[in-house]
């Protein structure tokens, strides 16, 4: 039979395989030879398109970030071998606050709209600890210059990493045409009555002076105090009245009281409902109300509602139709004038106190009126904070802008969750998360944030004769004008000189909350819009990898954004990574200081051994980091190198698969091959990366020392070693391929033309092992283990000769396929086989006495 396999170049394959420097020579390579590059030409059927998540430019990579990613490369390698034009786009996500803190400490500066560009502007060699104000185009110019810095850093990373995205579909998401898109797709949810403007309350960080949404608060606990404070009653018995004691944790609130609750059944305040009592110190009348949220059982059982507290005042204010008395400014301290009703004597001992400060100065003035019931009673309670922020929020009172996701609407609500259980969910039991947090909102998505480095809101609004904005007439552009700035563009039909003058016109300040535009990334990177063709090829995509902490924002923000636009789902499948935790099973943050930087890993260990580590772990799983299965990695990547040298390295022809054990060894092989066809398919890459490292490690310590001595010698049999073993050596390189693809791809040019990323993928067995009993080998393993197990335990070499070895078990046939393997392995000179129905396959070893000296 004519050799069917390429004969290794021996200029290409080194003296001594080594994995370092092969990252560095394979990228160039990769890139040089477009490798990854999306065929466009190809129809939709046969296109994986996948929606990467662009990750935020804030300085620098954590391992975590590496450990997600890699699994998304594994799945766009495999899809790739299989076939498919893999549509695998990269992005950064660069607006935004993380963006604008970084410049901040970086450079030193803070961003004061109202001053004027300066085209000269440098930044301090040394930031001082006195902030230098600059314009808003100078702080944008900043943010600029910044990312660019770290998108590069990024970008060396992850080619270092491996990823096989096309770099030349890289986008971010401040450029022109993400700005094109999230400007198209908002004006077209405003002409459909999805987005839309109000004056409401709004919960708001007074650090970084910006509303935020109910996707980006957590809950932290803080210490605080209960005050026990009286409301006068009136005397509905004739007996003069009686104190109605609430309790409290924020008293300085006492002047925006617009009520008292209690639930409808206690029958405490059933007689007061209806009526109305007066606030302490400030003699304001307020009525007592009924409401199923009151809890009877907290406190005194009933509360005061103020405008705003909490929620639950959202909550009650809204539903019982109340009135509202807001005295918390944006900058955190009570406003300076009183509201409406509220006596100004009593509250300028409040007015432009922090609330901290105003709460301090509230106890002293209940107390001098003899409403403090005793001294305050410590308490820890959750707070809510923006989960960037480091003090409590408030609820002020804005204008912002909002799109419809279900949150005070029950049909769109039960439309989304229809779309989630379309969803084929990675693993199932994540589509939990989703349902859990569609059903608990409690509001719309806000969107607008008072920031200045994102994508601006295209609308304008018209000024009346007074210079009053008519916010409910916003004048919007053309669709083939984006993307406009109205910061610093003028309305359509006007000039920049009408700008702030009556009869004229403003521009809206505010940008978009980067999940506005980050829910578009399916649309962003489909160039929705401007390349209809490339968009048909690619929408709704395939697959969306993220992580599980997101699955209330990016997941359901771009569930809401194609489920409005589309009527569909953005991709078929999600794929959640979980967390990567430190040793003490803890997340890993910058904040703790536990965080490890990949690149120090892959300085140490080698790319590939990090994409090891990386694949071993399961989606939605938490993952510990641990060193030592990145050693693991990196031996195996060796282990890979050197058993392909062995391979390539044994001279004579290749024939037919003709021995028992080859055929055998090959079987096993294409049961692998299914067994991880299967598993990829099901989005199990570490149960697939399971399967073949089990096979690849028998076929070295088992299969290899097996053949050995056959291999090298002449004959059919030699032929049919050497056939087998580079048959096997292909098939696993394509396996292993997702995985490891340096090391796959240094050895596979050893002996092959073109790229192992582009061969196809081995799904299945091949001719050599279609009557190959995969029993066989497996018998021969476990013998030659207790030979050497025999041999290790007299202290001799493995090669020492074993005078007999007597195998028993229940398959003669098995056994005797291998034996001349078997004795050629072991050293054996006798050799018998004893039946034992059903028993375990056991060796009874004998070695030779050793030889005098």
């Amino acid at each position: 039979m004519t050799d069917t396999f390429p004969q290794p170049r021996a200029a290409t394959m080194p003296d001594k395989p080594v994995l370092d420097g092969l990252e560095a020579v394979w990228s160039v390579r990769w890139e040089e030879g477009q490798v990854y590059r999306f065929d466009r030409s190809r129809p939709r059927s046969e296109v994986f398109a996948i929606d990467t998540p662009p990750l935020t430019v804030s300085g620098s990579l954590h391992v975590g970030h590496a450990f997600s990613f890699t699994h998304t490369d594994i799945m766009a390698r495999y899809r790739r071998m299989t076939g498919k034009a893999v549509f695998y786009p990269i992005g950064w996500d660069d607006n935004g606050l993380p963006t604008e803190r970084r410049v901040q400490n970086v450079y030193g500066v803070r961003c004061d709209p109202s001053l004027p560009y300066d085209p000269g502007f440098e930044p301090p060699e040394q930031p001082g600890k006195q902030e230098v104000l600059v314009s808003r185009r100078n702080f944008i110019e900043l943010c600029e210059r910044l990312t660019a810095i770290d998108e590069r850093a990024f970008e060396e990373t992850w080619r270092r990493l491996g990823l096989s995205v096309d770099w030349s579909l890289l986008y971010t998401t401040i450029n022109d045409d993400s700005r094109r898109v999230s400007q198209a797709a908002f004006l077209r949810n405003l002409a459909r009555g999805e987005a839309y403007r109000a004056e409401a309350p709004t919960l708001w960080d007074v650090s970084f002076q910006t509303a935020v949404a109910q996707a980006e608060l957590e809950d932290r606990d803080a210490p605080g105090a209960f005050y026990r404070i009286s409301f006068h009653a009136p005397d509905l018995d004739d007996t003069g009245g009686s104190p109605v004691w609430i309790e409290t944790t924020r008293p300085e609130l006492l002047p925006a009281c617009v009520a008292l609750v209690a639930h409808p059944d206690d029958e405490r305040y059933q007689p007061l409902f209806g009526a109305a009592v007066t606030t302490p110190v400030f003699g304001v009348p307020v009525p007592v109300l009924a409401h199923p949220l009151a809890e009877p059982d907290k406190g005194s059982g009933i509360a005061m509602v103020c405008t705003f507290g909490d929620l639950t005042d959202v909550t009650w204010w809204r539903e019982l139709d109340l009135p509202t008395r807001a005295i918390v400014g944006r900058n955190g301290r009570l406003l300076p004038a009183p509201p409406d009703g509220v006596p100004a004597g009593a509250y300028a001992e409040l007015a432009g106190k922090t609330v901290f400060s105003a709460r301090a100065r509230m106890a002293e003035l209940l107390r001098e009126s003899g409403d403090l019931d005793g001294e305050p009673r410590p308490v820890t309670r959750p707070v809510k904070f923006y989960e960037k922020g480091d003090k409590p929020l408030e609820i002020v009172t804005s204008g912002q802008w909002y799109i419809r996701n279900g949150g005070r609407d029950a049909r769109t609500r039960s439309e989304l969750l229809d779309r989630g259980r379309e969803l084929h969910w990675h693993p199932a039991h994540m589509r939990v998360r989703y349902e859990n947090w569609v059903a608990g909102l409690a509001g719309d998505w806000l969107i607008s944030r008072q920031r200045f480095f994102g994508v601006p809101f295209p609308v304008w609004y018209p000024l009346d004769a007074a210079g009053e904005p008519d916010y409910a007439a916003p004048i919007v552009p053309a669709e083939s004008a984006l993307p406009v700035d109205p910061v610093a563009e003028p309305a359509p039909g006007h000039a920049e000189s009408q700008r702030g003058v009556p009869g004229g016109f403003i521009g809206d300040p505010d940008v978009m909350d980067t999940w506005a535009t980050s829910s578009l990334t399916p649309l962003i990177a489909g160039r929705w819009g401007t390349d209809g063709d490339l968009f048909s090829r690619v929408f709704p995509m395939d697959l969306r990898p993220q992580s599980h902490e997101i699955i209330r924002t990016w997941l359901f923000s771009s569930i809401t954004r194609a489920h409005l636009e589309f009527g569909t789902l953005p991709w078929s499948d999600a794929a959640i990574s979980g967390w990567i935790l430190d040793p003490d099973r803890k997340k890993m943050s910058k904040s703790k200081g536990n965080v490890v930087v990949p690149t120090d890993l892959l300085d140490q260990y080698g790319s590939d051994a990090v994409r090891y580590w990386a694949g071993s772990g399961r989606y939605g799983v938490d993952t510990a980091f641990d060193p030592g299965q990145l050693k693991v990695g990196r031996r195996l990547a060796i282990k890979i190198l050197n058993a392909s040298k062995f391979v390539l390295s044994l001279e004579g022809s290749v024939g037919e698969v003709t021995e028992p054990v080859d055929q055998s060894m090959l079987a096993a092989l294409g049961t692998v091959s299914l067994e991880a066809t299967a598993a990829l398919s099901g989005y199990d890459h570490a149960g697939a990366l399971e399967t073949i490292e089990r096979f690849f490690w028998m076929f070295c310590d088992d299969y290899l020392e097996l053949v050995k001595a056959r291999a090298y010698g002449p004959g059919a049999a030699g032929d049919s070693a050497r056939a087998a073993l580079r048959e096997a050596l292909s098939v696993l390189l394509r396996l292993f391929a997702p995985f490891l693809p340096f090391v796959t791809e240094e050895a596979w040019s050893w002996w092959q033309e073109g790229s192992v990323h582009l061969s196809a993928w081995p799904a299945g067995t091949s001719a050599g092992s279609a009557s190959g009993d995969p029993a066989v080998l497996a018998a021969a393993g476990a013998v030659l283990a207790q030979v050497r197990k025999a041999k290790t335990a007299a202290k001799l070499s493995i090669r020492a000769e074993a005078s007999s070895v007597v195998v028993r078990g229940p398959s003669e046939s098995v056994v005797r396929a291998s034996e001349s393997d078997l004795r050629a392995a072991g050293n054996i000179g006798e050799f018998s086989f004893e039946h034992v129905p059903g028993g375990e396959l056991t060796a009874e070893v004998t070695l030779a006495e050793p030889v005098a000296s």
